[in-house]
């Protein structure tokens, strides 16, 4: 992927294993560079559908052996990380796979429009409040406190909406085989 702009097919490809989707999540949410060890923890814990602290000694062996014999290979191959013995590193070309582990289903909005969205109607109560146009019932902290709620209570619905769909979209890869 660093040398060449991959096709659709050949991203496609390489996220159409679940353990490989959560490596590269795991490579983006961690703190870089990874080491193996804490990336099969981090993969067993999502595969799982469990806090990382309760993964077992089995989970995280039988995924720490598959990263390490062939997924690991994919990603490297592919330019998406750059690995030395058991430290992985990811390039700026796993980047460019937010956009195809981002799925949205067909009756939900974009979470990108969404904040845009939130984000104009934020605009338009402080230009309100800076203008003078709604009434002095309620105070500038009270029109802040809401707009950083709003915002707060998106994200913590954004962030648990991303892990559920993560579990059924593995499932609905692991289905399709």
């Amino acid at each position: 992927m660093a040398t060449n702009t991959p096709t659709q097919g050949d991203v496609f490809r390489l996220l159409s294993n679940p353990r490989r989707r959560h490596a590269v999540r795991g490579c983006q949410e961690l703190e870089t560079p990874v080491e193996l060890g804490e990336l099969a923890e981090y993969v067993a814990a999502a595969e799982c559908n469990k806090p990382p602290a309760e993964v077992t000694s089995e989970e995280r062996r039988r995924v720490y052996s598959s990263l390490q014999q062939r997924h690991l290979d994919k990603l490297e191959a592919a330019g998406v990380i750059e690995r030395e013995h058991k430290t992985i590193t990811p390039t700026k070309a796993i980047e460019d796979l937010e956009f195809y582990l981002e799925v949205v289903p067909g009756n939900e909005v974009p979470w990108a429009e969404y904040y845009l969205g939130l984000t104009a109607i934020a605009t338009a109560v402080v230009t309100a409040g800076w203008l003078g146009v709604y009434p002095d019932v309620v105070s500038g902290y009270a029109w802040a406190g809401l707009v950083l709620a709003t915002f707060g209570v998106s994200a913590a619905i954004h962030t648990y909406s991303r892990r559920q769909r993560s579990v059924s979209v593995d499932d609905w890869f692991e289905a399709d085989r």
